[in-house]
């Protein structure tokens, strides 16, 4: 078939619109005041979803323009490497590209800017270097600090009202990983039950299941052996389908029956053997087996959701089983809980373990009226989690930097002041560059209603004349005005690993569709008859 081409000038504006325009559906979510958006029967299904997190939103959208596709693919990587600033990514890279536009205009080519946007992205980072604090040492700051980066992230989010509790419940549960797996947020399981309010919400040390004991077996255990499963408990089905038996009489059916379930009582013997005091299947137990269980003492926990028994295994320190040989007995990992019982939230009850050798295993339990609100609690939360776990973990950053456009302000002027010493045309580019980061202020202003003209100029005159190594001038937007240090006063701080990513990401993801000068389509195949 034939190959569209659509070249030069063309091509670059229509990647250059379509990324401006994902840009501006996303722009209206970014800072504490942003606005939430619906997505609807974006996940398949006629699903409504509220959400506020600029990855999500992106995930929703089909888009048919390829410039637009790579700046969704950026802010999909801003979310898995560190959790927040994915509405940023994209907002910024949209101005970098709506900036180079007017270069375009200009006639300056590409790859100059490109170069002038490298030079800027350097001296950007540098700066964010020279803006961060670390206070990774001292314990006591260290947390402070924690709690002010997980407030900031979730100021944006609808969990704005509560986040002084939910702040603590993230730094809590990031707390009892132990340094070395703080990236592993599977350990920190989060539960959604209907009812209540966002404020019921709480940590639970320990693991919940949301199961139910099964009939007859005992309620609470002390000092527990358990043993995880991923096997069936159904032997007393004649397994092959379409398999006949042929009898002569009823009595010969009895042995039939008989014989399976001898099989059954085999198998459960094998696992009741392993003298254990507490079994979790993944598949369903059936009557027969339960008694057998019951009747040993054994508590049975039939049907557990696949994620959660991955994540029990884990928290536990099990092996998942899948056959009950005698000779493996020594080989086999059985997990160990001091106490296992059974704990109300709401008209619900779970199954709780408490006192697991991995001690770190936690369970945030989170309350809402419905469960749109539960579902984005939960990806706020993890937002906020990513962002705390990351300034824990080992070989990560615990250094901070103000928030409340701050640091975007810091970098603009340290890249344009840097410009002004670059001859030729790629100081133009980075001058613009300089625009960009300036505009991620003034968009927190415009969401929060305010004269962003006025608010940005201020801020920028404030940030020019100090004469401190480390300028902390920034916006409050619930005051409508600049503050002299938003980190002392307001207590705005964010981490410095979120924000290079996001500025490194948005200047790669402009430099690349800026590089594009052509679009090459496949034509569709025609139709032979």
């Amino acid at each position: 078939g034939d190959v569209y081409k659509r070249q030069g000038e063309n091509a670059r504006l229509m990647n250059i619109m379509g990324a401006v325009s994902v840009a501006d559906i996303v722009k209206s979510t970014l800072g504490p005041k942003g606005m939430d958006k619906i997505l609807l029967g974006m996940d398949g299904q006629q699903g409504v979803r509220v959400t506020n997190d600029g990855a999500t939103i992106l995930k929703g959208l089909v888009m048919d323009n390829p410039a637009a596709r790579i700046l969704i693919d950026a802010s999909k990587t801003q979310d898995d490497e560190v959790g927040d600033g994915t509405t940023s990514v994209t907002v910024l890279a949209g101005e970098l590209l709506r900036n180079a536009e007017k270069l375009l205009e200009q006639s300056i080519h590409p790859q100059t800017i490109i170069e002038g946007y490298r030079a800027a992205t350097q001296v950007a980072l540098e700066t964010l270097k020279n803006l961060s604090v670390d206070h990774g040492a001292d314990a006591e700051v260290f947390h402070e600090d924690l709690l002010k980066i997980a407030r900031t992230t979730l100021s944006s989010k609808i969990l704005t009202i509560e986040r002084e509790h939910f702040a603590q419940l993230c730094v809590e549960a990031v707390m009892r990983l132990k340094k070395e797996n703080a990236q592993n947020l599977d350990l920190i399981n989060v539960m959604k039950k209907i009812g209540g309010t966002m404020k019921d919400s709480f940590l639970e040390p320990g693991f919940l299941l949301n199961k139910k004991i099964g009939i007859g077996q005992p309620r609470v255990l002390e000092n527990v052996k358990i043993m995880i499963a991923n096997t069936p408990l159904d032997a007393d089905k004649t397994k092959v389908h379409g398999a006949k038996v042929r009898v002569n009489g009823i009595a010969e059916l009895a042995d039939v029956e008989a014989a399976e379930k001898r099989k059954m009582r085999e198998k459960c013997e094998k696992i009741i053997g392993h003298n254990i005091n507490c079994f979790i299947n993944r598949q369903l137990i059936y009557n027969y087996p339960e008694e057998l269980f019951a009747g040993a003492g054994i508590m049975a926990i039939e049907h557990a959701d696949f994620d959660g028994i991955d994540r029990l295994a884990m928290a536990l320190g099990a092996d998942i089983l899948s056959t009950f040989e005698e000779a493996e007995r020594g080989a086999v990992k059985f997990g160990h809980a001091d106490r296992i019982d059974e704990m109300m939230i709401g008209s619900d009850s779970v199954i709780r373990f408490s006192g697991l050798p991995r001690g770190e295993a936690c369970t945030i339990v989170l309350r809402g009226t419905s469960q749109h609100l539960l579902d984005e609690a939960e990806r706020s939360l993890h937002d906020a989690l990513c962002v705390v776990s990351q300034a824990v973990m080992v070989g990560g950053e615990s250094s901070v930097i103000p928030g409340a456009g701050a640091s975007e302000m810091a970098m603009a002027k340290a890249v344009e002041e840097a410009a002004v010493r670059t001859p030729g045309k790629k100081q133009l580019a980075m001058i613009q560059f300089a625009n960009a980061l300036k505009m991620l202020p003034t968009i927190i202003a415009e969401n929060a209603g305010l004269d962003s003209n006025d608010l940005i100029t201020r801020l920028q005159a404030a940030h020019f004349t100090s004469t401190e190594k480390r300028c902390y001038v920034g916006l409050d937007v619930n005051a409508g005005d600049i503050n002299e240090d938003v980190v002392k006063n307001l207590g705005i701080t964010e981490s410095a690993k979120v924000k290079r990513c996001v500025v490194s990401y948005a200047a790669e993801a402009a430099e690349m569709i800026l590089r594009v000068d052509d679009v090459l389509r496949a034509a569709p195949r025609q139709r032979t008859m």
